[in-house]
C-alpha cells in the first residue's frame, strides 16, 4: 500500500486556495501608511499608541520566539487564537462536510466534537479504555476507524484532559506505522511541558502526516493572552493561513507573549513547573487516603481526574469553602468524578481540608 502525498488529505476545493489578502499580509514599505482604513489618531484611551494598526497577522518576533521554544522551523508554525482555533482550522481545512469524519477518544476536551460538528464532519468516538494502568487509547479501534470508515483526523491528546495520562511515543509510531499516511494525526499537547514523555514533534521528520498542538495557556500562565500554535509540514501549514482569518493575534498579546518567552520569564516558567510537578504528587497522595475517594488517577498534567463515592458531596463540599473544581459527572465513563487543578501549596491545602470536613461529617 502505498504512502498518499500529505496534501490528498486536504479537501480538494482547498488545494491552492490562496485566502484573504489583507492590507498587511502585502511585503510594502513607506512612512505614511494609508492603505488598510486605519485611523490616523490613536484613541484617547491607547496610551502607547500601538492599537490603531491592525496587527502583523504571523508577529515575526513572537514566531521566532516560538519557533525557538519548540525547536522547529517558523514556516512549520502558525499561530493562532490558542489551540481551539488551531483544532477548527484543521478540521474545516481536511474534512468536507457531510461526507469526511474525525476519530476522537472520549473521555477528551470537548473541542474536538464541536469543531466536527460546526463542520459536519462525521464523529467517531473510540472510547479511552480504562485500565489498571489508567485511561489509554484503543489504538486497533483507532486504526479501524481510518482505514475501515475513513477517517481523515485522529485527536490524540498527551497528556489527555481530563485523564491526565500521556501517550509513550512508540505507541503513536505505530498507529502512524499502521496508518500509512491515510489520516493527520493531531497530538494535543496543551499540557506538555507537565510531563516527562517527549514530545510527539520529535516524530515529524519520519512522519509529516503528524501535526502538534501547543499552548501558552498552561504551563506558561498566559492563558488571557490566547496565544496557541499548530507545528506540521509547512505545505499544510501554508493551507491553514489560507484559511484563516486575516489578524488572529492582537498587538498586546504578541507584545505579552514575547515577554513572557524571555529567558528570565521562561526561568519562572520553569521553576513554577516544578512545584507543579511536587505538588500533583502530594495532593493525588493525600487525596488517596482520604475516605470517600475511590481513585486518583496518575497525572503527567496540572491537574487529577478523582472518582469519588459521593461526587456531588465533594463538589457542593468543595464550593462551600471557596474552591471551584471541574464537575465530569456528564462525560463518559466519569459518572463519579471531578477534575481538580493543581494550585498554590496554600490552595491545595484548602481543597484537603474541606475533603476531609465532608468525609468526617459523612
Amino acid at each position: 500500500m502505498s504512502k498518499p502525498d500529505l496534501l490528498e488529505l486536504v479537501r480538494p476545493d482547498l488545494r491552492g486556495f490562496g485566502g484573504y489578502k489583507s492590507a498587511r499580509s502585502e511585503d510594502l514599505r513607506g512612512d505614511v501608511w494609508l492603505n488598510a482604513n486605519e485611523s490616523a489618531w490613536s484613541n484617547p484611551a491607547d496610551a502607547n499608541a500601538s492599537s490603531r494598526r491592525y496587527p502583523d497577522p504571523q508577529p515575526a518576533a513572537l514566531k521566532t520566539a516560538l519557533a525557538g521554544l519548540y525547536g522547529c522551523a517558523p514556516e512549520e508554525l502558525l499561530i493562532g487564537r490558542g489551540s481551539d482555533e488551531a483544532i477548527d482550522l484543521l478540521v474545516r481545512a481536511l474534512c468536507v462536510a457531510g461526507q469526511d469524519a474525525v476519530v476522537a477518544t472520549p473521555p477528551v476536551f470537548g473541542m474536538y466534537a464541536v469543531s466536527a460538528r460546526l463542520q459536519d464532519a462525521r464523529l467517531i468516538a473510540v472510547p479511552l479504555i480504562d485500565g489498571a494502568e489508567g485511561f489509554a487509547p484503543d489504538f486497533d479501534g483507532i486504526a479501524g476507524a481510518v482505514l475501515e470508515q475513513g477517517a481523515k483526523i485522529v485527536f490524540l491528546c498527551s497528556p489527555a484532559n481530563p485523564t491526565g495520562a500521556s501517550i509513550a511515543l512508540a505507541r503513536i509510531e505505530a498507529l502512524l506505522q499502521t496508518l500509512q499516511g491515510r489520516a493527520l494525526v493531531v497530538v494535543d499537547e496543551a499540557y506538555g511541558e507537565f510531563s516527562q514523555v517527549p514530545s510527539a514533534l520529535t516524530l515529524r521528520a519520519r512522519h509529516p502526516e503528524v501535526a502538534v498542538l501547543r499552548t501558552l495557556s498552561k504551563a506558561h500562565a498566559l492563558a488571557a493572552a490566547r496565544v496557541g500554535v499548530v507545528i506540521a509540514d509547512p505545505r499544510l501549514i501554508a493551507v491553514l493561513r489560507a484559511c484563516q482569518a486575516p489578524y488572529p493575534v492582537p498587538t498586546p498579546c504578541a507584545e505579552l507573549a514575547v515577554a513572557g518567552l524571555s529567558p528570565g520569564a521562561l526561568a519562572s516558567t520553569r521553576a513554577r513547573i516544578a512545584l507543579v510537578i511536587e505538588e500533583r504528587a502530594r495532593l493525588a497522595c493525600a487525596l488517596s487516603a482520604l475516605p470517600g475517594v475511590r481513585r486518583v488517577y496518575a497525572s503527567d498534567a496540572n491537574f487529577l481526574l478523582v472518582r469519588f463515592a459521593d461526587a456531588e458531596g465533594a463538589f457542593r463540599a468543595l464550593l462551600a469553602a471557596g474552591v471551584v473544581v471541574r464537575d465530569q459527572r456528564a462525560a463518559p465513563q466519569l459518572q463519579d468524578a471531578l477534575r481538580i487543578t493543581i494550585g498554590t501549596p496554600e490552595q491545595n491545602a484548602r481543597v484537603l481540608a474541606a475533603l476531609s470536613a465532608q468525609a468526617v461529617a459523612a
